[in-house]
Formats: C-alpha cells, sequence, structure tokens
C-alpha cells in the first residue's frame, strides 16, 4: 500500500496536458495540480458516477487525454459501467482506481471481500484494453510512463493507505427541502406540469 498523495506527486510530474478528473483523490489533487484549469474538480457526484462522466467526456474529447482517480467503493457500485467504457474503447481514458479497502468518506466501513478481489481483472475482463495492478509506490513509478503512453481504455487499480473520515455526515445534508429541489430543477430546465 502507499499514499495517495504520493502516487498523485508521481503522477503529476508525467501528466502532460491531460485533463484530469480527480474524484476521490481531490483533496490531495488541488495541492499538487500545477495545470488547475485542465482539472475538472466536481462536487461530490452520486456514488459511482465519476466513471460515466469522465467516460463521456473522453468520448467528447477524443484528442486529449482523460484522467479519472476513481475509487474501488465507486466503481463496485458502477460496475455496469466497465463493459460501457470497453465496448467503445476510447484511447484517450485512463482509469486509476485507489483501493484503500474500505468506505472511507462514511467512517471507514470495510468493502465486500476487499483483500480478494481484482479490480484489474474485473476491467480486463470486461474488455479493457489494458489493466494492471500496483501495491508498491516504486513498481508504480517506474511503469506510470509506459501506462500513458499506451492506448486506451487502460485501468490501473492501486492499493492506497486508507484516510478515513470521522467527521459530522450532516455535511452531505441538502438545504433544501425535496418539494424546493424539484421545484428549482424544472424551472431551470424549463419543464412544465
Amino acid at each position: 500500500m502507499f499514499e495517495t498523495r504520493e502516487m498523485l506527486k508521481v503522477f503529476q510530474q508525467y501528466r502532460g496536458d491531460a485533463i484530469v478528473i480527480p474524484g476521490r483523490a481531490k483533496k490531495h489533487w488541488s495541492q499538487i495540480s500545477t495545470q488547475p484549469r485542465l482539472d475538472l474538480t466536481l462536487s461530490d457526484v452520486a456514488m459511482g458516477g465519476h466513471a460515466a462522466f469522465s467516460f463521456g467526456l473522453a468520448l467528447a474529447l477524443p484528442e486529449r487525454k482523460v484522467v479519472l482517480f476513481d475509487s474501488e467503493g465507486d466503481v463496485l457500485t458502477g460496475l455496469g459501467i466497465l463493459p460501457v467504457i470497453a465496448d467503445h474503447q476510447p484511447r484517450n481514458f485512463y482509469h486509476f482506481m485507489l483501493d484503500n479497502e474500505c468506505y472511507a468518506t462514511t467512517g471507514g466501513q470495510p468493502v465486500p471481500n476487499a483483500k480478494r478481489t481484482s479490480y484489474a481483472g474485473l476491467a480486463r475482463e470486461a474488455g479493457y484494453a489494458h489493466a494492471y495492478a500496483y501495491e508498491d509506490l516504486a513498481e508504480f513509478s517506474s511503469n506510470i510512463v509506459r501506462i500513458l503512453e499506451e492506448p486506451g481504455p487502460v485501468f490501473v487499480a492501486m492499493k492506497v493507505v486508507p484516510e478515513v473520515w470521522n467527521g459530522d455526515l450532516n455535511r452531505w445534508k441538502v438545504p433544501r427541502s425535496r418539494a424546493q429541489v424539484l421545484k428549482e430543477f424544472r424551472e431551470q430546465l424549463r419543464i412544465t406540469t
């Protein structure tokens, strides 16, 4: 296992002009990135949503590398996106997955079968062009150039040290009622009932 922050420092050296969706690594990436205008630091999308968003971006901008830093919890929640990505074979899509073996943003509950699940195996069997797994930062560092030179889709599973959030879970509480959210959504999209 290695520290997410240290892995991101290595990645940054070889990023080039890639668009980066930092996903679950955003708390570190904003302090490491040297090209924030190429970073899409989204608000926390629904669990499993980063891959679909990033895949769509890769399809829309085929001339640019699109890099996502996802988590194993997100991959498990949105598992169906892996074969969809593989079916389209976006040559510019690089899917890095942080595997800390727990749901760190909700208190550290263990991910089921965390020690035995091969996420690189799942991606490979879904049809990704290339899939790798790293537990050692030195090994990852010696392969990052090759990884970023390969045509996508590329999947890279990385065992990282958990950084568990034990804060106030009300930080996700929506300050508006459901009725108000729906009303504003309909107004914004000009949907009449």
